[in-house]
């Protein structure tokens, strides 16, 4: 498909843009669950372990890492849901 602005796309293409973003957010927020899940079970291993060493802690930077980029991926859905309103097709 090649590259439309919102304002060029017919309804059709609209609504299935739409629901490509709701499938990714829904995405997003079972990957950031995971990668929290991780992160916390990592970080109650390290606080129970008698042996609190630093170098344990360096794994648990990689999914703070990918939340953060999650979390700062490209965000253009405000765009498409002034043009679905535009259009009624909310």
């Amino acid at each position: 498909m090649e590259n439309k602005t919102f304002a060029e796309m017919t309804d059709e293409e609209l609504l299935l843009e739409k629901k490509k973003q709701k499938n990714s957010k829904i995405f997003h927020a079972v990957a950031i669950g995971f990668l929290a899940g991780i992160l916390i079970f990592g970080m109650g291993g390290w606080l129970m372990s008698p042996e609190k060493r630093i170098g344990f802690l360096i794994p648990m930077l990689i999914p703070v890492v990918f939340i953060y980029k999650i979390l700062k991926g490209p965000k253009n859905d405000n765009g498409l849901e002034e043009v679905l309103k535009q259009r009624g097709l909310s």
